[in-house]
């Protein structure tokens, strides 16, 4: 991308306010538009140019002293907090909770104050960013706060350009302030509240526009799967599932997670596509069958001779799928919907599980998992007992798959002992956000005799707990970790993070973890020693960051083994023999009454 060698005019424009603003999805608040001016860099930017916006408020401001990070909230974390407004047509990215400290405050107070980060429904990438000051109990602000409510910048795309394609600003797509101000605020070109939004819209022009001068493309998305491919199945799978926005039973926000498990299993129907060689019966299909050629689709609105979607057809797991804290239980309930065989296990039922049709309610179950039981001697495909169950098993009882290849839980024995599930071979694992079994996935995955996995991490834990780049043991890079008879390497396990963190930095850098590029955040470093765990227990270490509305959106994939089979049980062995031997993991207990799912 060549970056202009001067920097473009500012050039503000007051708006007509009684044009019409956001619109606010509890019809209980009026955006008034004050101001707005040219963009004049890519939608893809306003994210950083935001950021810089929310961690610098000193740089609009004398009498700020600096701002302190209270809390950052994503939606995945629970319900956002009430202060933090609903918008139509848009869902929540992240939200910050900031403490503004004044210059001088023996004159001036402090004041909290939430940076809420938007995207438009349908897109990924942020393009609205609300400020939400917190007022003190007799309902006022610090002199240097303006008197509003909200203050909102806008990214407003050309409307003949699609403001998420491409990093090519139109010439018409506009930045713009709108603001919910206190009663009788005075909101012309000469007051207060105005200049000061003139202020902060002219400083993240600025921010945006040296962000483009040194712009360098953070992620790259589609590694795996191609663009367009993932965007037609997408578009028509949102079509097939989005009326669950409007059923929504969770307290969370329906259109981030809604669109968000639309797209990991557009994602995941076009991997298995890719991946296997046989269809849902376990029938093989030829290398020129035209259900696995790459390109031959056809259209996706067809339909096969029995009246189904194309990819009823299309290949998926041997084993079918399981969901280690599939949560809400959507995704498990698209991929059930849409022919695929599999089941979803958590430590509690959610509100959504009893308003699933009953041949999805089957399939999820309440089960606190061990994953560090040993299976040493035990064939995969048999009866996993690192599956043992640590409360009795849910009141339904699963369905058997005709092939008898997906065998779940028998219903509860008298004595009330506790009953594994049956894991087969073949079987593809998804850790969605799992928490502390996200970084048993991939040595789950090798003990199940897994075909493969989709991992997607969130909050950072290690084998034991929550992640310390300090204390965390860490693992080989690979190319050090073997020679060529699958023998010990170079580098040992057991050393800690910081110990070997300056080894292969285009392995790093191969990892697409975006950011500023150094790769030393607490998340980064968090992926880079999954990621080297990962090529421990001997899987290919292959990233994607999915087009999902999460900032929580870069993968694992686990579809290529790296060393021998024996090998990679022996090492998931050794992993698991130490973590028993520090006695530091808890397994979660089960949540709910028995009898619930």
């Amino acid at each position: 991308m060549t970056s202009p060698q001067q920097r473009f005019v500012f050039s503000p424009t007051p708006c007509d306010q009684r044009s019409p603003g956001l619109q606010d999805a509890r019809g209980d608040t009026v955006w008034t538009p004050l101001i707005s001016c040219p963009a004049q860099f890519p939608v893809e930017l306003f994210a950083d140019a935001g950021q810089q916006l929310v961690d610098h408020p000193e740089y609009n401001s004398t009498l700020i002293l600096r701002s302190e990070t209270l809390t950052e909230l994503l939606p995945e974390s629970g319900e956002l907090p009430q202060a933090i407004p609903r918008l139509r047509g848009t869902f929540v990215l992240k939200s910050t909770l900031r403490k503004l400290l004044p210059r001088r405050p023996g004159r001036d107070g402090s004041v909290d104050q939430h940076c809420t980060m938007y995207a438009i429904e349908g897109h990924h990438g942020a393009s609205i960013l609300i400020l939400t000051p917190l007022p003190d109990q007799a309902g006022s602000l610090p002199y240097y706060h303006p008197q509003v409510f909200h203050i909102a910048f806008r990214y407003l795309p050309s409307p003949a350009s699609d403001p998420h394609d491409g990093v090519n600003a139109a010439p018409s797509a506009r930045l713009q302030v709108e603001v919910v101000a206190f009663p009788n605020v005075p909101l012309d070109p000469n007051s207060r509240v105005y200049r000061t939004c003139l202020a902060l819209l002219e400083t993240l022009h600025r921010y945006g526009w040296g962000a483009m001068t040194s712009y360098k493309k953070r992620v790259n998305h589609d590694r795996i799967i191609p663009r367009e491919e993932y965007q037609d199945l997408y578009l028509l799978m949102r079509e097939r599932h989005k009326h669950h926005v409007d059923s929504w039973q969770e307290s969370t926000d329906p259109l981030k997670h809604v669109f968000e498990d639309i797209g990991i299993a557009t994602f995941l129907i076009l991997l298995w596509k890719k991946m296997f060689n046989v269809d849902r019966t376990g029938a093989p299909i030829g290398t020129n069958d035209p259900r696995t050629r790459d390109g031959v689709r056809n259209s996706y609105n067809a339909r096969d001779e029995d009246g189904s979607p194309p990819w009823f057809s299309w290949p998926g797991p041997p084993g079918g799928f399981i969901d280690l804290g599939c949560g809400n239980g959507l995704l498990v309930h698209i991929l059930l919907s849409e022919g695929y065989q599999g089941f979803g296990v958590d430590v509690r039922a959610r509100t959504s599980w009893s308003h699933y049709p009953l041949s999805t309610q089957r399939h999820l179950h309440v089960k606190a998992l061990d994953p560090t039981l040993s299976l040493t001697g035990a064939d995969p495909g048999t009866i996993v007992s690192d599956l043992t169950i640590a409360e009795t098993p849910p009141s339904i009882e699963p369905d058997t798959d005709p092939s008898g290849s997906l065998q779940c839980s028998q219903k509860e024995k008298d004595d009330q002992a506790p009953s594994p599930l049956q894991i087969p071979r073949g079987v593809f694992v998804i850790g969605n956000h799992a928490d502390e079994l996200t970084p048993y996935v991939p040595i789950l995955s090798i003990m199940y005799g897994a075909s493969g996995y989709l991992n997607i991490p969130c909050c950072p834990w290690d084998l034991d707990q929550k992640f310390s780049r300090a204390n965390s043991e860490q693992y080989p890079l690979p190319g050090c970790d073997i020679d060529d008879n699958d023998g010990p390497g170079e580098v040992s396990a057991g050393t800690r993070v910081g110990d070997t963190m300056a080894g292969d930095d285009r392995w790093i850098e191969s990892l697409n973890l975006g950011g500023d590029g150094k790769f030393t955040s607490s998340y980064s470093v968090y992926r880079i020693w999954l990621a080297r765990l990962t090529s421990w227990c001997g899987w290919e270490t292959e990233t994607e960051v999915l087009r999902i509305p999460s900032t929580r959106n870069w993968a694992l994939v686990g579809r290529k083994r790296r060393r021998r089979e024996e090998v990679s049980r022996q090492r998931v062995e050794e992993i698991l023999t130490k973590v028993r031997e520090r006695e530091v993991f808890a397994v979660r207990r089960p949540e709910g009454r028995q009898g619930d799912h």
